[in-house]
């Protein structure tokens, strides 16, 4: 199903984030639900020279890999009818304009067994953005998220952000290639942790 059908035939929309959005939506939305998407893996593998890098010091933020073993956890935010292209608008730009990222629809899972599944909207980056990065080591992209800044700050944020939410909400998951680069990145870092103010002197 398109998603001009889903805009058509319901009342609200829900769209999925895996990424900031699980802490960053910034658009209205009437409730949010965590659950996950069966096959796609979430891969530290886009490049990211506005948001959380530059040009000359692009970051690494997550896209969605093809994966029909895996499954990717994060929020789906239901937004109304009256809000809808205004929050469409907006992760237009965000997301596609600025980020490079296309849309998909999906099959989306609550974690509460009691809801009953619902098609999302997700934003994907593939290997044919221009500044889409490819595979690298957990210590590679570490070390690049470490030094990388943007306009919406630090890379390093995004992926502590990431990791906190990730703990919080869905404990009983083990996001291996998450938590890899968490733990190479804070090896970087003096004592093995960060803190709020360290990472606005980094």
């Amino acid at each position: 199903m398109k998603l001009r059908d889903i805009v058509h035939e319901k009342n609200s929309l829900w769209i999925f984030g895996y990424g900031s959005l699980v802490w960053k939506p910034d658009f209205s939305y009437k409730r949010r639900k965590v659950g996950y998407i069966k096959g796609y893996k979430r891969r530290f593998w886009h490049g990211d020279d506005f948001h959380r890098g530059d040009k000359e010091k692009p970051g690494r933020v997550v896209t969605l890999i093809e994966d029909q073993e895996a499954c990717t956890w994060g929020v789906a935010y239901e937004v109304t009818k009256s809000h809808m292209e205004e929050s469409l608008q907006y992760l237009n730009v965000r997301e596609v304009l600025l980020g490079g990222y296309t849309t998909e629809v999906v099959e989306f899972l609550p974690k509460e067994k009691s809801h009953s599944s619902l098609l999302a909207l997700v934003y994907i980056a593939t290997s044919d953005n221009p500044i889409y990065l490819g595979p690298a080591s957990d210590v590679e992209i570490a070390a690049q998220i470490a030094v990388s800044r943007g306009k919406t700050g630090h890379n390093v944020e995004y992926l502590l952000r990431l990791a906190e939410f990730m703990r919080l909400s869905c404990p009983e998951v083990e996001d291996e290639h998450l938590f890899s680069i968490e733990a190479a990145l804070l090896k970087i870092f003096p004592g093995g942790e960060i803190t709020p103010s360290a990472l606005k002197s980094l």
